[in-house]
């Protein structure tokens, strides 16, 4: 009964606040190298212009994604679906191949926590100054330092939130409604709920968003694999583990390499104990590597008891990188990625549409002429001004009467009422009719839609 009671308060209990150690070594600069080029792209894309546009701008009002000079029209969603799954297929490469080395150096809630972390121990200080402050009673140190991280952590959280909404409202336009109060309904609540969302996973949350959140860690191990690779430590080598100095046999002692320090459990974000074994906690940010082996550098021992392995390595057999799943993988990757790029850079800048009035099937002209009205919509998705000529290319008999004449500015959609006319004996019912629009200037661009033509029955 005390089993199962313990049990039951062990399920329900708070878990206890973790401190990471800072650390230093070559996984730590790596994470930190990642965290500024991945928050540079995102704080300073949207402030930065190209081919005429923020270079990054989800513009929903207008119906165009802009994305590093490219114009994405709702025509083109195709596009932005395949690049999600090519985004969707990477994550599996890269897991089948590394195991979580997402979760450890690009994942979002990994950066952003990182950043709030340095502001912590910027006001409160190291590990134990942590702990210490937040042991302590409240006091003018501590409410000073508690409040100066908390306006920290939310002036960055609001910059982060403004940020998000720079990518589909034009930045420099939204920091102008900023500053004069003068948001948008839609821009307040967006701004404001990821603000709230910054800062309550990666401020308050952190790892308990990795441990229980991420839908992530739950299925990776579905593309593990004993070649995976992963953070692992060395048992065979490390136990038994205990303390002892530098000068002592460990042979004698009947110890391992493992002194019993708990550094590696000090700096991991997680709080877990690595050397317990591959757990779903672990996101593979290396950071009990980097600790381990400047403990076994000062004890004059090899590096490497905690380690980048895999569980064929640890079990001394041979480890296979390429395999059937990473060829998988690779392939489909590979292929989507060519793909998407050749069509990207093979769209006709230019799309028509031909609709038929429907108010009349026909009309009868004096001369013997049977007309048909169309609206016809051009948009042109270039970003030069362009004139278009029109022609039907599959029946000489037909003329085509427009009306303005069709040209457009960049990215420009334009209406135009378009008739075409053929003599009564073209035929019977009706006929299919090719038309041809191209531009009168260069670049040429050409698109050719199908249309049909309607003729008396009888």
């Amino acid at each position: 009964m005390s089993q199962k009671q313990d049990a039951d308060t062990a399920l329900y209990r708070k878990d206890p606040k973790v401190y990471p150690r800072d650390v230093k070594g070559s996984f730590a600069s790596l994470r930190k190298l990642a965290v500024f080029v991945l928050l540079g792209l995102y704080y300073l894309l949207p402030w930065l212009n190209w081919g005429g546009h923020q270079s990054v701008l989800f513009d929903l009002p207008a119906r165009k994604f802009y994305i590093l000079g490219l114009t994405f029209w709702p025509q083109d969603f195709i596009f932005l679906a395949l690049m999600l799954i090519i985004a969707g297929l990477s994550l599996f490469f890269v897991t089948a191949v590394a195991g979580r080395l997402w979760c450890g150096y690009a994942c979002p809630q990994t950066v952003w926590t990182e950043v709030f972390l340095w502001m912590e121990r910027w006001v409160e200080g190291d590990r134990n100054k942590r702990m210490k402050l937040d042991a302590s009673p409240w006091n003018t140190n501590k409410i000073v330092r508690k409040s100066s991280k908390q306006i920290l952590w939310i002036g960055f959280a609001f910059w982060t939130g403004f940020t998000f909404v720079g990518f589909f409202t034009p930045i420099r336009v939204l920091g102008e409604s900023v500053i004069n109060f003068q948001l948008g309904g839609w821009e307040t609540f967006w701004m404001l709920f990821y603000s709230f969302a910054t800062y309550g996973n990666a401020g308050i949350l952190r790892e308990q968003v990795c441990k229980y959140m991420c839908p992530y860690a739950r299925f990776q191990s579905a593309m593990f694999d004993k070649d995976t690779l992963v953070i692992a430590y060395d048992e065979a080598r490390g136990e038994p583990r205990g303390g002892r100095s530098k000068k002592d046999n460990v042979a004698e002692k009947g110890l391992g390499d493992c002194i019993g320090c708990t550094l590696c459990v000090q700096v991991c974000p997680t709080g877990i104990d690595i050397r317990e074994g591959l757990q779903i906690e672990c996101i593979a940010c290396a950071a009990c590597i980097d600790v381990c082996d400047q403990v076994m550098e000062k004890m004059d021992y090899k590096k490497g008891l905690i380690s980048y392995t895999t569980e064929h390595r640890l079990n001394g057999k041979e480890s296979h990188i390429f395999r059937p799943r990473i060829f998988v993988y690779a392939f489909l990757l590979l292929a989507l990625t060519a793909g998407v790029i050749w069509a990207v850079n093979n769209r006709v800048l230019l799309r028509a549409e031909l609709l038929r009035d429907r108010n009349a099937l026909y009309r009868e002209l004096p001369d013997n002429q049977i007309e048909n009205v169309y609206t016809l919509k051009l948009i042109n998705m270039d970003f030069k001004p362009h004139k278009y000529k029109i022609e039907v290319i599959n029946n000489d008999d037909m003329r085509l009467l427009i009306s303005p004449e069709p040209e457009l500015d960049p990215e420009e959609v334009g209406n135009f009422i378009l008739r075409m006319q053929a003599p009564i004996s073209a035929g019977r019912g009706s006929m299919k009719v090719d038309v041809r629009f191209s531009t009168l200037d260069e670049p040429v661009i050409e698109r050719t839609v199908s249309a049909r033509f309607l003729l008396p029955f009888d």
